[in-house]
């Protein structure tokens, strides 16, 4: 296979992917052994491309970030709890990253924790459905700092590929209570931190694992990204708000499933 065409569909896979509930991390991995390529080989890639999804939450959300700014300068007390909310659910990633980041590290390659961490997901997903009853929040600022807590604790389970740090962040808002629109916003600003400060942190310590050439596949892998996520994350909000989550769960089970037969059988 082209190297091009690779890069092109894992830059499709982080942009459907990144924002659902489903681990664009897992998928990225799975996509390129399934490809006939080595998932270590092009895991510096697959982090590097983020930041395209992350830009695609910047343009279709512009407005909320103008209020939120502007805001702070007004000292609106709901743009500074919309802040605060942030920084208070980044907090445990940073701190979790910091003490075991190698460790985190070593399990990015691995399939098979992917596939198992898919199926476990999509039952946690789907138990959590038919638990939970959420209530209409109002919005990202409106939460409590005790909400806003968990859901950062929550995130760190998405340190282990395949959990998927759109399906933690979201289950364990809804958990505490809150509404499913509010719940993905929520989990779509929260990724903006998180990642971008994931994607600095791992360039800069394995900026010798890039090669000059793969730069340019990089940039191609990231637009392509920004382009899809655009289109998944506006379609994204209006399907949980209609159907849930569950059809997200399925799919889960079902694709960690497959990927474990295929494992077995390779």
């Amino acid at each position: 296979m082209p190297i091009l065409l690779l890069v092109v569909i894992l830059g499709v896979v982080e942009g459907i992917t990144e924002y659902l509930p489903v681990s664009s991390t897992g998928h990225l991995i799975l996509a390129t052994e399934l490809l006939g390529f080595k998932a270590a080989e092009w895991e510096a890639f697959n982090v590097a491309i983020q930041p395209g999804a992350i830009l695609a939450i910047v343009v279709l959300y512009w407005r909320t970030f103008r209020d939120v700014l502007t805001g702070l300068f007004a000292r609106s007390p709901d743009a500074w709890r919309f802040v605060r909310n942030l920084v208070v659910a980044c907090i445990p990633a940073i701190v979790l990253a910091l003490l075991f980041g190698d460790y985190i590290e070593a399990m990015l390659g691995s399939a098979l924790v992917v596939a198992w961490a898919l199926i476990i997901g999509g039952v946690a997903i789907l138990i959590l459905e038919r638990l939970v009853k959420p209530r209409e929040c109002g919005g990202v600022a409106n939460l409590s700092l005790r909400q806003s807590a968990t859901v950062g604790l929550v995130q760190c389970l998405a340190m282990i590929p395949g959990v998927s740090r759109s399906g933690a962040t979201i289950m364990g808002a809804m958990a505490m209570g809150v509404d499913r629109k509010t719940a993905a916003e929520f989990s779509f600003f929260l990724a903006m931190p998180t990642l971008s400060g994931a994607t600095v942190y791992y360039l800069a310590k394995h900026n010798d694992r890039i090669p000059s050439e793969m730069y340019g596949h990089i940039l191609v892998g990231s637009l392509v990204s920004f382009v899809v996520a655009l289109v998944v994350v506006k379609a994204f909000v209006g399907f949980v708000t209609r159907y849930g989550f569950g059809p997200f769960a399925w799919y889960r089970i079902i694709a960690g499933a497959a990927a474990l037969i295929w494992l077995n059988a390779a």
